[in-house]
């Protein structure tokens, strides 16, 4: 049958993207009920401490501020100016006439390589990397508008809290956070083009390097009543 032909490609790789997904909200879950286990948990009120103590002596500590945001912007401008240069070439690819398939027979190993499986890889790659591309001009965004808000004067009657700034720094530190995984994650499904058996086996291994730069050995009977008892500076 004709679906049979795809068998390994439709298979292989969205298990791969699922174990991805699960692990994610596997460690969202942990962040929330153990912080102290993983680093998103432990640097999640750094925002709120960094704005505080920022605030309370701009006009000493300005310098610190704006090079602070301006290194994550130009963390993200790099990432962004990247995911957009490959949404390039992947759109020069497809729309040119050389077929990668020609050197490569359909096999168990390296799958199907007809018109519309390859078709559907560059797709898939070229809205991941284009996702990632938007997380990072988004952050880059809220970036600034702490850069700017935050030389504000605070008063009573002022728009422009701490809290405020800290809701949006989170803003860009998260979309920073997404976009920098699509961009990993859309690295294995890159060699999804040579087959989904190379492709599920790299997802895997993405996993593992994640698992191992996300989560922290110790502490792991930390809880968040524990985090909520720590004192926060005032402004």
């Amino acid at each position: 049958m004709e679906w049979r032909k795809y068998y390994w490609d439709v298979t292989l790789v969205p298990l791969g993207l699922v174990m991805l997904v699960a692990y994610h909200v596997w460690l969202w879950h942990k962040s929330k009920t153990q912080p102290f286990t993983t680093t998103f948990g432990r640097e999640a009120d750094s925002p709120r401490f960094w704005v505080l103590v920022i605030i309370k002596d701009i006009e000493k500590k300005s310098i610190i501020a704006i090079q602070s945001l301006r290194n994550l912007m130009m963390a993200s401008t790099l990432m962004a100016t990247t995911s957009i240069v490959i949404c390039a070439g992947l759109g020069a690819i497809i729309s040119s006439t050389y077929s990668v398939k020609s050197a490569i027979n359909n096999d168990i190993v390296f799958g199907t390589h007809g018109e519309l499986m390859v078709g559907l890889k560059y797709a898939v790659l070229l809205a991941m990397f284009l996702f990632s591309f938007l997380c990072h001009t988004f952050s880059i965004g809220f970036l600034n508008q702490v850069n700017i808000l935050m030389f504000t004067p605070q008063d009573d009657k002022s728009l422009v809290t701490s809290q405020y700034l800290t809701q949006l720094l989170e803003k860009g530190i998260l979309l920073n956070t997404v976009g920098n995984r699509l961009f990993y994650s859309a690295l294995p499904l890159i060699l999804w083009i040579f087959g989904p058996v190379i492709t599920f086996f790299s997802l895997i291994a993405m996993v593992v390097v994640f698992y191992n730069l996300d989560f922290l050995p110790g502490n792991t009977n930390t809880t968040l009543e524990n985090r909520n008892s720590i004192p926060f500076p005032e402004a």
